[in-house]
This record gives C-alpha cells, structure tokens and sequence, in this order.
C-alpha cells in the first residue's frame, strides 16, 4: 500500500479532482479553485517523477554523479509563480464579471450577455 500512495499517484489524483471540477461546476469561484488543484497535481507529480533518493544539491565539482538535477525544481517554481498570477488574473476577472452580470454561474452570465450555448 505505501508503494501505491506516492506522490505520482497524488498528483494524478489531484489532476482527476481539479478536472472533475472543471467539467462538473458551473461556478466561477469553484472552477477557478479546479484549476489550482489541477497546476497543485501537475506541480507535485513532475517534482515526484524527478526524485532521487540520496541526491545532494548541485554544489561542488566533485560529486557530480550523486547530485540532483536543478532544472525541474527551477521549472516547478516558475510554473508556482505563473500558477498565482493566473489565478489573480481570474480572480479579477470574475469579480468585473460578478458586478456586470451579479452572478457567479457561468450560463447565467452568458444569458445575460445574450451568447447562445
């Protein structure tokens, strides 16, 4: 059982929630929150498949055997960092939406609009 429940399997899991989210609510609020669990499980599950166990920091000339690779770990921080501006971004899109229409629900709001689906 601790070999199934690890950080792959999590981050597919969280991958799954956030798209079951995505394609299952109608709510802003809610599918903005799926989209952050969705970059949570890719983030986590790209940092998982990388690990190596007894790897050291990349410091030195010696041990370049047993060092851990430094480009994923820089790519997952950049993508964290990217991760929270979208979010922002959303969020402030949703609330110019909210006060136009006054509704958090996505078909409501393109009805109010006057877009057929």
């Amino acid at each position: 059982m601790d070999k199934f429940i690890n950080g792959e399997t999590v981050g597919l899991a969280l991958f799954i929630i956030g798209l079951y989210g995505l394609i299952a609510r109608r709510n802003i609020i809610k599918t903005i929150i799926s989209m952050g669990i969705i970059q949570s499980g890719i983030i986590l599950f790209f940092l998982t498949i990388n690990y190596q166990s007894g790897a050291i920091p990349p410091i030195g000339k010696d041990l370049v055997k047993a060092t851990s690779d430094p480009l994923p770990q820089a790519l997952m921080i950049t993508a964290v960092v990217i991760g929270i501006s979208i979010t922002a971004v959303s969020l402030t899109m949703f609330i110019t939406l909210y006060h136009r229409y006054g509704t958090t629900n996505w078909y409501k709001a393109t009805k109010k609009r006057g877009e057929n689906i």
